[in-house]
């Protein structure tokens, strides 16, 4: 590829699509006037890229099937061994299919990805590895991320190890399958939605969102840099801890950790409850798609922390459901720019940039296609609003949502944390392969009520099982703290676990 000076024809195309009438005359002025810019493009282009460093060696990947990938959750097995001591050493570690690593492939799930294969690792991929973690392969997602469903990956559905034929939670399918099965100990994920709660939630596991910022999201495809979120999935609150000490903390790279306050997760755990005020939220409960067993289940979590000496009361954030419509308007027309006009990289972030996977991007619009019903409706929509809206409704929403954050933090004001059910519905029975639109978008996009807001204000927020439901299937409990509180969330949740057996809550309990 070459830095080529424009010609008429193309100065003409690009202006039309910004409204100007480009003449041949005025074209030619235009080509005189910018040629010493072509020096400056091509000095860029005979420049060696500047990537982080790739610090440990790795072999080969492949492909399992079989009793190898029972519930259809590797997208590749691998091995890459870190540090020889650390505070993982021993720990093995799926990674999700959105994170770069070197040398192995990354689709997102997606078709228009195959065959790509990063040159660098995300930080977090090397921050495991400096703590003596081992690598055992990337973990299957959802198509671009954009499900919380088991329906849309390239790759075919994940199965949930504790109730097969049903979703594990997406996006992080795989990665929150493979720790509910125990193949791994943690796995990384992805949070736009939900993406990490959702399938800590229906897959009876623990999973993260911190604080925005706190972890960094360099070498890791998002949606929009707003509602970007990492974090780790476990099966226990004191090994998640463990995790997000290691994974937590500015790297230098991602501008978005400008008030990054890390903290030593793994004291909190232990650490009594007594005296935390915990506000139960009124709102999180008896919505339209609620299961009764789900708020059953929380509601008798609720009661088990105040015995264990918490002060819980009810409270109401009237605010809270409407979250969901703040959140699409930012989500939608801001993953349809970073996807159709940012190389799926997005822009106006100061970070690690991986140009090959934005060249990759550029064929999306030529193979538009072979989206999934989800990706095409959502960035249909978004597309829609940016182009006959101007961009009213993602600018307007930006702004709400700082009304929707001071809802929160007026409740956290007077409360430690709060509490809701993570999904208002179970796991629920992945669709067939040629399922209609109505029937993926509603096995998809059923679960973020609950979850998505906090996106939007970036309050940390944990998922925790608390009781079985109709089907023997996982109820998951979500704590919300203030900003840069996640020890407080652990603290809660390790209490939680220490004082009861979850798998034998809710209907289980009953039976």
């Amino acid at each position: 590829m070459a830095f080529k000076l424009p010609n008429h024809d193309q100065l003409r195309k690009v202006g039309a699509e910004m409204g100007m009438d480009i003449t041949p005359d005025y074209a030619q002025a235009v080509i005189d006037y910018i040629k010493p810019f072509a020096d400056g493009y091509r000095l860029i282009m005979a420049q060696s890229d500047e990537l982080p460093p790739i610090k440990y060696p790795r072999g080969g990947f492949r492909r399992p099937e079989g009793d190898e990938n029972k519930y259809g959750a590797w997208a590749v097995k691998a091995s890459i061994k870190g540090a020889k001591s650390g505070r993982l050493a021993g720990k093995k570690v799926a990674i999700k299919d959105t994170y770069c690593v070197a040398g192995i492939p990354l689709t997102n799930g997606a078709s228009v990805l195959e065959g790509y294969v990063p040159e660098f690792d995300a930080t977090i991929v090397t921050r495991l590895l400096d703590a003596g973690a081992e690598i055992v392969g990337k973990s299957v997602c959802e198509y671009f991320s954009f499900s919380g469903g088991a329906a849309t990956s390239i790759s075919g559905p994940v199965h949930n190890p504790r109730a097969w034929g049903h979703t594990p939670g997406g996006s992080s399918t795989g990665s929150g399958a493979l720790v509910a099965a125990g193949e791994v100990d943690m796995a990384t994920g992805g949070d736009q939605a939900g993406s990490i709660r959702i399938p800590a939630s229906l897959s009876g596991i623990v999973g993260i969102k911190p604080t925005w910022g706190l972890v960094p999201y360099t070498g890791i495809m998002g949606m929009d840099a707003t509602i970007d979120h990492a974090g780790p999935l476990t099966q226990t609150a004191a090994e998640n801890a463990l995790f997000l000490e290691v994974l937590a903390g500015p790297d230098g790279f991602d501008s978005r950790q400008g008030e990054c306050r890390p903290d030593a997760y793994t004291k909190a755990i232990g650490q009594p409850v007594k005296g935390l005020k915990i506000g139960i939220v009124k709102e999180g409960f008896g919505q339209y798609d609620s299961h009764p067993d789900v708020d059953k289940g929380v509601r008798a979590a609720a009661k088990k922390l105040q015995e264990l000496g918490c002060t819980v009361k009810e409270i109401s954030i009237p605010w809270h459901p409407n979250g969901v419509s703040i959140w699409s308007a930012i989500a939608l027309e801001g993953t349809y720019h970073a996807m159709f006009h940012g190389g799926s990289l997005g822009r106006n972030v100061e970070g690690v940039y991986p140009v090959s996977l934005a060249a990759r991007c550029a064929s999306l619009r030529d193979r538009a296609n072979e989206l999934p019903h989800t990706v095409k409706v959502g960035m249909l929509l978004g597309a829609y609003t940016d182009r006959y809206y101007q961009g009213y409704f993602y600018y307007k929403a930006m702004n709400l949502r700082r009304r929707l954050r001071a809802a929160y933090d007026a409740a956290l004001a007077e409360n430690d944390l709060l509490l809701m059910p993570t999904t208002r519905v179970m796991a629920s029975k992945i669709p067939p392969a040629d399922a209609d639109l109505p029937a993926i978008m509603a096995h998809s996009w059923e679960q973020i009520g609950n979850t998505c807001p906090f996106n939007i204000t970036h309050h940390p927020a944990i998922s925790l099982p608390c009781g079985l439901g109709e089907g023997d299937r996982p109820i998951g409990l979500m704590l919300i703290a203030k900003h840069w509180q996640e020890s407080t969330l652990y603290r809660a949740a390790h209490a939680f676990e220490q004082a009861t057996d979850w798998t034998k809550m809710g209907v289980a309990k009953r039976k």
